[in-house]
């Protein structure tokens, strides 16, 4: 028994595969092993070495304790792979239910890919990348297995308008936003472009100067001008400095991208603003003039622009005149120009005066025709006593201005328009723009002046009248109106008389009031001031005499005692007066 008990069986007796070492050993033995192994944690990348390769998998060494598997489907970006081969793996679990260690080839290049995307962020790397499509506002830029997005504005320091071109290609970017909640990257290639262009344009900024001609390309448009790109400094080329013409947009002869070249006009201290001109290019229009343009010389041009105080003549491009509103039409009466012409009219002019220092010029339309008033028939066809028809063209205090043609204007005074009536302003008989009929009184041709009338057509009732309205014939008057000096009178055919107050006394002693139609006798008439003075107090009363004759007074614009008609009448249709007149004159 003792034998037995001195027995050991610890190093005699195995039971299985790795069994039959010591305590001493065993621990020996897990010290070498583990030594041969790697500390791995999950959700990270780390390299491996490929140790086989079948159908479905491909089985990648990571100096773990076993083998991990990857899907052959993610090295298909590779054209071969075989044992030997490193790759970088992403470690998904290092043990699955079947005790497997799963690894992933796609997340190890995202995880990779985003590692490199930020170390270009970091260290303004540049990186390369491939345009994989357009988008709205941009373009879709695969870097490192990343869509990127480049913004159009970023694509060229000029503006992009046709984003196809670009994709497909092969471009340098730098990263220039990382937004990690959506996991969005903004990249940029104008920066690569302005970096480029920083010492070209230091250069041009140091040796710019005014009137230094310079090529670029347009790269903007407006309605006021186009932007010019220098090599990477931008200049305004305005719209006004572009021809020596008129143009109503730069489009009109630039377009975008049109290579030109410019003078440099002037730019501000720090070199920031560049004022450029196209036209200064050129001589003025005005210098190369014909020696032969003088006054009087007839030109033609095209109406280029119409004010409300005349038109612009363009003779040439940079070249105008202006024609004034006054020297469209012999007529006094301005007019809107646009009644005479319109932008884009071809027309012959007259130079009326001409400043070829200051470059302006005068032109005239209306001195292609004859002045009517120098015209030889304008004696005999306005001679004083001729009739003719004109349009009130404007009314005054004292009368109005009638239009017999273009050029011809005649006055027709307050006094003159009728017989009558009592017309205190010309818009009591008519309006601007009636038809007159009229008869000249006076014509002076060196002072352009005529004198016209319109009652003059009529013969004078007041003939008539000194017949009809004696002095102590009995008459029906309506009184019409009444005053503390008297009353004004309606008499037959329209006339109006005056009544003193107290000549207005009934015989009860009562005053006749307004509207009350009553017998007046006559006390005066005057033919010349075209009054009758009336009394009711003489129907009654022997004491009450005819007041004396006064002398004739001078045509006066107004006057209290001087009569006018109630109402406008025509004495064409007098001829009641006429057969009155004759059966008077029977009777005696």
């Amino acid at each position: 028994m003792s034998n037995k008990e001195e027995f050991d069986w610890d190093s005699f007796d195995t039971k299985g595969f790795g069994e039959g070492y010591s305590k001493a050993d065993r621990q020996k033995m897990e010290a070498l092993y583990e030594g041969t192994l790697n500390e791995i944690t999950e959700k990270e990348v780390i390299k491996g070495t490929v140790v086989g390769v079948n159908d479905k998998d491909v089985i990648i060494n990571i100096g773990f304790k076993s083998d991990g598997l990857v899907p052959v489907s993610e090295f298909r970006d590779l054209e071969s792979i075989k044992p030997g081969d490193e790759v970088e793996v992403f470690i998904e679990e290092q043990e699955n239910a079947l005790g497997q260690l799963i690894l992933s080839r796609k997340k190890a290049k995202i995880v990779k890919a985003w590692q490199d995307i930020e170390a270009a962020l970091a260290e303004d790397n540049v990186i390369e990348g491939l345009v994989k499509r357009r988008t709205k506002g941009g373009l879709i830029v695969d870097i490192y297995g990343v869509e990127a997005f480049l913004p159009g504005s970023q694509i060229d320091v000029k503006p992009i308008r046709d984003f196809d071109i670009y994709v497909g290609k092969q471009m340098e970017v730098k990263v220039v936003k990382i937004n990690h909640a959506n996991d969005n990257v903004v990249v940029s290639h104008k920066v690569l472009i302005e970096k480029d262009l920083e010492k070209q344009k230091a250069e041009i900024l140091n040796n710019l100067e005014k009137g230094q001609v310079l090529e670029g390309v347009i790269k903007n448009m407006t309605n006021f001008g186009v932007f010019i790109d220098l090599g990477g400094v931008d200049g305004l080329l305005h719209i006004t400095d572009i021809s020596w013409g008129r143009i109503n947009h730069p489009e009109e002869v630039l377009q975008l991208d049109e290579k030109v070249q410019v003078v440099v006009l002037d730019f501000d201290d720090d070199k920031k603003r560049i004022s450029l001109g196209m036209k200064q290019l050129t001589a003025h229009p005005w210098d190369s003039l014909a020696s032969s343009l003088e006054v009087g010389s007839k030109v033609k041009g095209k109406i280029v622009n119409v004010a409300d105080y005349g038109a612009f003549l363009e003779l040439a491009a940079g070249v105008e005149g202006l024609i004034h509103v006054s020297e469209m039409s012999w007529s006094q009466h301005l007019r809107n120009p646009a009644d005479f012409v319109k932008v884009g009219d071809e027309i012959e002019a007259v130079v009326l005066t001409l400043d070829k220092d200051e470059r302006k010029m005068s032109l005239g339309i209306k001195q292609l025709t004859e002045d009517p008033w120098t015209k030889d028939d304008m004696v005999t066809k306005y001679a004083v006593g001729t009739k003719h028809k004109g349009v009130v063209r404007n009314l005054t205090n004292f009368g109005l201005f009638l239009e017999l043609e273009e050029g011809i204007d005649g006055l027709v005074h307050v006094s003159d328009l009728s017989w009558t009536k009592k017309i205190k302003h010309p818009s009591e008989f008519v309006k601007v723009g009636d038809e007159l009929e009229v008869q000249v009184l006076e014509l002076d041709v060196d002072n352009r002046r005529l004198a016209l009338g319109h009652k003059q057509l009529e013969e004078n009732p007041w003939d008539t009248f000194e017949s009809v309205f004696p002095v102590g014939s009995v008459h029906k008057c309506t009184v019409v109106s009444k005053n503390d000096k008297g009353a004004v009178l309606e008499l037959p055919y329209g006339l109006e008389g005056f009544a003193t107050i107290k000549n207005l006394e009934k015989e009860d002693g009562s005053q006749v009031e307004v509207g009350e139609a009553i017998d007046f006798k006559v006390a005066e008439f005057s033919k010349e001031d075209k009054r009758i003075v009336l009394s009711h107090t003489a129907m009654f009363r022997d004491d009450i005499k005819p007041a004396p004759k006064k002398a004739a007074k001078k045509k006066t614009e107004g006057g209290t005692t001087s009569t006018a008609p109630a109402e406008k009448s025509t004495l064409g249709d007098l001829d009641a007066l006429a057969d009155l007149k004759e059966k008077m004159e029977g009777k005696k």
